[in-house]
This record gives C-alpha cells, structure tokens and sequence, in this order.
C-alpha cells in the first residue's frame, strides 16, 4: 500500500481493508468512533448502552464491509448501522427511553441550583426521549450533528422532503415541551420566593397552623 494509512482518506482505507489489509479497518474505527459513539448516546440517553450498540455496530461493519460499494459516504454508511443498531435495542427494550427521560430528570433535580447550562442540556435530552422516533432521529442527525439533510436522508432511506417534514415536527414539538418544563421551573421558584417572603407576624389564614389534635 502506498503511504501510511493515516494518510488515505475513508474510501481508500475501505478499500484497503476489502482487499486484505489487516489495519485499515482499525484506522477507520479510531477515525469515526467518537462520533459515532455520540450518535448513539443523543438516541439512547445512556453512555454504557450507547458504548454497547456502537460495538454491535462497529463489529457488523466489519463483517459486512465487503457489501461497502462506495456509492455513499463512509461516514454515511456508518451512519447507518449505528442508528440501525440502536434502534434494534430500542424495539427490544421500549423502556430505554423512559429511563433516559427519568435519568434526565433525576440530574436536572440534583444540578438545578448550580449548573444551568447542565440543566438546559438535560431538558433537552429528556425533552428529546419523548419524541416519536422519526422526528427524534431526525433531529439527532440534523441538528445535533451536523448532517446535511441529503446525508441524513441517506442514513435513514428516506426521502429528503421527509427529513425536513420530520425536523419540522420535531422542533414544534421540542419547543412546546421546553417552553411547559420553563413555565413549571418559573412556577416553583415564585413559590419558593413567596415562602421566603411571608412574614411569621402574617400568617395565610387559610392555613392552620396549630398543632395536630389542637381543636
């Protein structure tokens, strides 16, 4: 082979690797697993099972790299087996994504006082988990990382008009939950302020406030 395998670009080590090369296929694996991988976590909402399914992903691809023809992207093809292989475990377990959506909700808890970029990006995630799965690939494609929507359209076997229809839906969506989970937020830091506000000397008397058992 000419040059070092750094040095080709992702069709060039494809077809090194379908012709015998026993490296090529690993310099492709250092070369894309971290996006991947990241892929894989904005669908599931879980690191380990997201590490799980971009192994199963990775294997396949290596097994079945002989159907590679070219005709697509390396990363698209990628793409593909990745989100084939998260769905699979999504359909297997329909509760992978609620308990990405409690997770998320759990941390948002714990970090609300002090991180609120922190905060912001679980809302999202937990926010994302309770989309249908169209609109939430759609949106982890093409918002999340960048893939133009042909690519993105590529990765799913869906028409590009699709796409855009399913991103469309997806944002209304995303925005409608956010703009509820920032009015219930708002709500509870008024009732917090009220609290701390309400002087012993004026106590709402609507509340009893005599021992229990005291007529």
């Amino acid at each position: 082979m000419d040059g070092p395998l750094r040095e080709l670009d992702d069709r060039a080590l494809m077809r090194a690797h379908q012709g015998g090369d026993p490296d090529a296929f690993g310099e492709i694996f250092r070369r894309h697993r971290d996006r991947m991988w990241a892929v894989a976590v904005r669908v599931l909402g879980d690191r380990e099972l997201a590490a799980d399914c971009v192994q199963d992903a990775f294997i396949s691809a290596y097994r079945h790299a002989a159907g590679y023809r070219g005709d697509a992207a390396v990363t698209t093809w990628l793409h593909r087996i990745v989100v084939n292989a998260c769905m699979d475990r999504v359909r297997r377990d329909r509760h992978v994504l609620r308990r990405a959506g409690d997770l998320a909700e759990i941390d948002l808890a714990s970090d609300r006082d002090d991180h609120a970029s922190t905060e912001a990006v679980l809302d999202v995630r937990a926010a994302l988990a309770t989309l249908p799965e169209a609109q939430r690939m759609a949106l982890v494609l093409v918002d999340m990382h960048g893939l133009p929507i042909a690519e993105a359209a590529a990765v799913l076997q869906v028409a590009e008009g699709t796409v855009k229809s399913r991103c469309f839906r997806g944002r209304a969506a995303l925005a409608l939950i956010l703009r509820e989970r920032a009015g219930e937020s708002v709500g509870t830091i008024d009732a917090g302020r009220a609290s701390k506000t309400r002087t012993p000397s004026a106590p709402d008397p609507t509340v009893n406030l005599a021992p229990e058992g005291t007529p």
